[in-house]
């Protein structure tokens, strides 16, 4: 398959099965996530696709924080690229896709906890303490199946900022 056949789209509801399976294999290195919330959460997802083949997802979700909206983060969640397409720049291509989407809505930094630091800081986010993300651990992590503590978790808090675009 040549690389010129990769395509990025905003996924559809007939993606949400795909998803969840691509997060599953990947369950080393993502949280699952239920079919149900993926499908409530579809519209947030995007996926890219090789010849009708499901190879990557990547997922965002905005994050307030407390009497300041000026303050919310764009949360990365969800990133899984199948392993044979890795280091071809599907996941690069899925977060600019993901940053191209949302560019509009005048958040300062994106936020990640993630496995894949190397990763990441390959894409301009840099590792902050866990306790600089506090809204992202309340709304998230004090639910997760994996771990009891979130400042115990193995995942790396990173953020990254993005321009200054203030909606017109």
């Amino acid at each position: 398959m040549s690389h010129d056949s990769l395509h990025i789209r905003v996924a559809s509801a007939r993606d949400a099965l795909g998803i969840f399976n691509l997060i599953q294999e990947h369950h080393e290195d993502l949280i699952g996530r239920p079919l149900g919330d993926i499908t409530e959460n579809i519209d947030r997802f995007v996926v890219a696709v090789v010849d009708g083949e499901l190879v990557g997802c990547a997922a965002y979700n905005i994050l307030p924080e407390a009497g300041d909206p000026l303050k919310a983060s764009l949360e990365i969640r969800s990133v899984a690229v199948k392993k044979e397409w890795r280091g071809r720049g599907v996941g690069k291509g899925l977060l600019d896709e993901v940053f191209r989407r949302t560019a509009g809505y005048g958040i300062r930094n994106a936020i990640v906890l993630t496995f894949a630091p190397d990763f990441f800081g390959g894409l301009g986010f840099r590792e902050v303490p866990k306790t600089t993300i506090m809204h992202k651990i309340y709304m998230g992590c004090m639910n997760c199946t994996r771990q009891a503590n979130p400042f115990t978790c193995p995942e790396v808090a990173m953020v990254k900022q993005l321009a200054d675009v203030t909606p017109q």
